[in-house]
């Protein structure tokens, strides 16, 4: 294969990616061989490639791709969930901008329009996960809505309906507005935001008296049922028994007594409204009171507003201000900040509403999933997450798991008859029937006599049985695959929706295969600017990840994103990092072509040098491999990678390779040759799982390999015992040609001339590395010596003494020249310091820093001088 002179990602990138699919290394069958499974967060149907996405997806790929450079039979399973608010909410955007409404269309036709834009826009973010090099185990795919994974869902709720953990009932549930659909405790997002306290007043039936209540959304006393005190409040005392007239529609209420009011807060009168507050609704059931909803489902009022009615809710709020400060019933308004519930998919402000819902009992499944996790045997990384799960899990609420959605699962209850609680539950409308007839005793029921709920399940309760699902484990739970893939090894996901999916997975694997799904879950940070802001559409700053791979490269822009990726801290995104990536791809590009570059002799011995270096490399690789492994075992994967690239650019590319390249012009002996390549092909194996394709290239390129000696399928070195002392006497080696280095770059001393070294040897250093500091140094020899050497340049290493001497190496006239020139400029700007500094009303009154400054100067100047004439004295 012909070697190009310079890397180019994109046609590497397309060309290794179609090899890879060709030759199916990343399809997984049932072995004999250990599994290593990972299943994928299953991002939205509808979603594009975020940077999120990218940081997530490409620690999967390198755990996955060092699985199975380790042996296991590695499996990543790929996938998309069908996101029912998110996608409901695009169907109707579309359908509207077309000038359809919605509502005009049958559940059939509206869920034929979100297939076809299913259809059309699911596969896109699965194929810029290729460009990525995600190596998912494609022919897996898997949609929450495929008919074996809808088919599960169904039969999951059927069981748990039957077992008692699925209910219906009514209650107090978070609506979203815009959406029109009920969600879950954790899908609303409580805010803090700056309002107003409204003071209003209510008169006293029969009497000229009024009372004064406090209330924060004023648009809600049309809904108002009662006015609570508390039974101890004596300023109240004469109001009990009697009633107040609510202001606008003048309804009268009752005035109730109960210890809930708080004696403190506002004016010590509470206004009940028992549909809009969920603990108005407690005190509303404890006093039976009437329950009047006044809001639409889109939040707009419905005929219990009067004149408001049809208008929305934050509109309202202004208007019946404006009424009621006209009427003389506002008495005053004071900012007052206060928590607002937002929807997590909409961004709507949530409605408290009464409905009927389906609900799962949490309570009972919670605690093998808390205990799997507190125990150790789900290991969260980082661990500082265990307490939010133990705070989640200790105070789990039922969970609200219907949707006022048409896309998505339907619940399988089917209602017969008239009273809202005569349905049955059933995989199948056939079994439906059935259930009905036994039920009624009416074998004259008739499949069009029942009514299948037009609610969808939330999205959470088909991705909750993901590992299990993808595996078909819940139809046929003793199916080959579902007892080899499961339980998985990693999760990697985000913190937010720790108890979203994560603890949810756990509850069900628990519920139906009685243990866990995974061993670890790995959390990922928030991908931030350099400003600290989280990145996003709406901030204009998130690049886009694709236009990041065509620049960089898919090998620069994953190095970049993990160079500074800590488990569960937040990663400061600079596009710089790609870009440093990019470079780091083009070096081990660089290094490999002048490898080879060079002629190769069978005739030529090995050298010493080559022998020493080989050796040292040879134990550096060793011990930094044990570095990588314990990295990888704690999921430190940045700093994997750092140990990777510290030992690739600076140990190889930067000492290893110069100590071992041919002198110019000469060959170089086959056995370092071979050797350097066998090193090669093992710095290859380590950076596989982070540059995937430049390593891919380099591999194909050095020979000729069948598609069973691809580099993905390759073998992970293996831990072997190795030398430590020749590490550390290295870095002194190092160090020394370093210093080397640096006298020859002051004096200007051509690396094409060789010097004498001496060294005073303190220290009894080892010899080793002479021979690799003597070519490194391009010395002409190197002699230990007893005592200091007179008229030598001179660096301390630890304690010992390194002198070049000057004759020969330098032109002593021409640093004479420029020693003195330097000398001259140093002694004029020292006069001019000591002219200022002998100034007193300077040094009297100027500012104390400012002083300290000009007399820093000073020393700083003398010492210099001192420097200068030692070396001149030296040049003697």
């Amino acid at each position: 294969m012909a070697i190009a002179s310079q890397y180019n990602a994109k046609e590497v990138e397309d060309k290794w990616y179609n090899y890879w699919m060709e030759n199916r290394y990343f399809h997984s069958e049932v072995d004999e061989r250990e599994p290593y499974t990972i299943v994928i967060p299953p991002p939205n149907v509808t979603g594009v490639l975020h940077m999120g996405h990218m940081l997530n997806n490409t620690i999967q790929d390198v755990l996955v791709r060092r699985a199975r450079l380790k042996g296991y039979n590695a499996c990543w399973v790929p996938g998309t969930d069908h996101a029912s608010i998110a996608t409901e909410a695009k169907v109707v955007a579309k359908l509207k901008a077309e000038g359809i409404d919605k509502n005009d269309l049958s559940r059939d036709e509206f869920l034929q329009h979100a297939w076809e834009w299913t259809h059309k826009h699911g596969g896109i973010i699965l194929e810029q996960l290729k460009k990525l090099g995600a190596s998912c185990d494609w022919e897996r795919t898997k949609f929450t809505m495929d008919e074996k994974m809808s088919a599960s869902v169904i039969k999951v709720f059927v069981d748990l309906y039957e077992k008692g953990l699925i209910y219906r009932g009514y209650r107090m549930v978070n609506w979203d507005p815009q959406a029109k659909t009920t969600l879950s405790d954790e899908e609303v997002i409580y805010q803090e935001k700056q309002g107003h306290l409204y003071y209003l007043n209510y008169k006293i039936e029969g009497s000229d008296e009024s009372l004064t209540i406090a209330t924060t959304r004023p648009e809600t006393i049309l809904g108002d049922t009662a006015i609570c005190i508390n039974p101890n409040d004596e300023r109240f005392t004469h109001l009990k028994g009697k009633k107040a007239i609510v202001p606008i529609n003048n309804r009268v209420i009752p005035i109730i007594e109960d210890e809930y009011v708080d004696l403190e807060f506002g004016t010590g009168c509470l206004k009940v409204t028992p549909a809009h507050d969920e603990n108005d609704k407690m005190l509303g059931d404890k006093h039976k009171l009437e329950v009047i909803d006044i809001f639409n489902d889109d939040a707009t009022l419905n005929s219990y507003g009067l004149h408001y009615e049809g208008k929305d809710r934050f509109v309202v709020r202004k208007e019946i201000i404006k009424e009621l400060e006209e009427s003389g019933v506002l008495v005053k308004t004071e900012e007052h900040t206060n928590k607002i519930g937002t929807s997590e998919r909409t961004g709507a402000v949530i409605e408290p509403k009464l409905s009927d819902q389906w609900f799962l009992k949490m309570k009972e499944m919670a605690k093998p999933a808390l205990d799997a996790v507190v125990e150790g045997d789900i290991n969260l990384v980082p661990d500082k997450f265990l307490n939010t799960y133990k705070h989640w899990m200790e105070n789990v609420r039922d969970w609200n798991i219907s949707r006022q959605l048409l896309w998505g699962h339907q619940i399988p209850a089917y209602f017969y008859g008239d009273g809202k609680n005569d349905f049955v539950v059933a995989e199948t409308p056939g079994e439906a029937l059935e259930k009905a007839r036994e039920t009624t005793g009416n074998n004259e029921l008739k499949a069009e006599d029942l009514t299948q709920d037009k609610d969808a399940l939330d999205t959470w309760f088909s991705s909750w049985l993901w590992p299990m699902s993808v595996f078909n484990g819940i139809l046929e739970p003793e199916n080959k695959e579902i007892q080899y893939y499961y339980p998985t090894n990693d999760l990697v996901t985000a913190p937010e929706i720790l108890f979203f999916w994560v603890a949810r997975m756990i509850m069900a694997g628990y519920e139906y295969r009685g243990e866990k799904p995974f061993k670890n879950v790995y959390l990922t940070g928030i991908v931030r600017d350099k400003q600290r802001r989280k990145m996003s559409k709406s901030l204009g700053n998130s690049p886009d990840p694709i236009g990041l791979i065509e620049q960089y490269g898919a090998d620069g822009v994953r190095v970049g994103m993990l160079l500074s990726s800590p488990a569960g801290n937040d990663l400061m995104f600079d596009e710089d990092l790609c870009k440093q990536g990019s470079a780091f791809a083009n070096k081990i590009w660089n290094a490999f072509r002048l490898v080879k570059g060079w002629e190769v002799s069978e005739e030529k011995e090995q050298d010493e040098t080559a022998k020493i270096a080989i050796q040292w490399y040879t134990a550096k690789f060793r011990k930094t491999l044990r570095e990588i492994e314990d990295h990888y075992s704690k999921y430190r994967i940045s700093d994997a990678l750092m140990a990777t690239y510290k030992l690739v650019w600076d140990d190889y590319c930067s000492w290893f390779l110069e100590m071992v390249k041919p002198a110019y012009g000469e060959p170089i002996d086959a056995k370092t040759y071979k050797e350097v390549i066998a090193i090669l092909e093992d710095n290859l194996k380590i950076l596989h799982p982070f540059m995937p394709f430049v390593s891919e290239e380099i591999w194909q390129v050095i020979t000729e390999r069948t598609p069973e000696e691809a580099l993905i399928v390759g073998k992970w070195p293996e831990l072997k015992d190795y030398d430590e002392n020749i590490v550390s006497e290295f870095s002194v080696a190092s160090e020394v040609i370093a210093g080397i280095r640096k006298i020859r770059k002051e004096k200007n001393i051509s690396f094409k001339n060789t010097i004498e070294l001496k060294v005073l040897d303190n220290e009894n250093t080892s010899k080793l590395f002479n021979p690799v500091v003597q070519k490194m140094g391009n010395l002409s020899s190197l002699q230990y010596v007893e005592s200091q050497v007179e008229g030598a340049l001179s660096f301390r290493v630890r304690s010992n003494e390194y002198y070049i001497p000057i004759t020969g190496a330098i032109d002593v006239e021409a640093e004479k020249k420029k020693l003195q020139e330097e000398l001259s400029y140093i002694e004029g700007f020292l006069k001019s310091v000591e002219k200022k500094l002998s100034n007193e009303r300077f040094v009297n009154n100027a500012p104390e820093k400012v002083v300290e400054v000009e007399k820093a100067k000073k020393a700083d100047a003398e010492a210099k001088i001192d420097a200068i004439k030692a070396s001149l004295a030296s040049l003697k």
